[in-house]
């Protein structure tokens, strides 16, 4: 059953954002910020643990997940390293992320070879 909520959940999460591409004129980067924010800020008011726990790898996943990952960094960053954990906080957290992206982006474009668009 995890399978499946984790399923249903984050196809219901890219299917919303599939809507608000094509339905509004925003631009992706834009829509990615908003997902990334509303992550934090759903971490922030405590509603993204329990929604995590419901729908695992289909809460956190997506970019909402990222944010709240972003949130709990400088939240624990702050409890432990006061004011300087805002800043230190979300690179720490998110860095081993961020890291297997980027390898697993050049390992891809070794394999693929990708072209510059004319």
């Amino acid at each position: 059953m995890d399978y499946m909520n984790a399923f249903w959940v984050g196809g219901l999460i890219c299917a919303l954002v599939q809507i608000l591409m094509e339905k509004t004129k925003m631009m992706p980067g834009r829509i990615m910020v908003l997902l990334v924010c509303s992550g934090a800020v759903l971490g922030a008011v405590g509603l993204y643990e329990p929604f995590q726990e419901y729908a695992g790898a289909g809460a956190s996943v997506p970019l909402l997940g990222f944010g709240n990952v972003l949130w709990k960094g400088i939240k624990e960053a702050v409890d432990s390293d006061g004011f300087l954990g805002i800043f230190k906080g979300g690179f720490t957290a998110s860095a081993v992320g961020i890291s297997a992206a980027m390898i697993f982006a050049y390992l891809a474009s070794l394999i693929f070879q990708p072209k510059m668009k004319k």
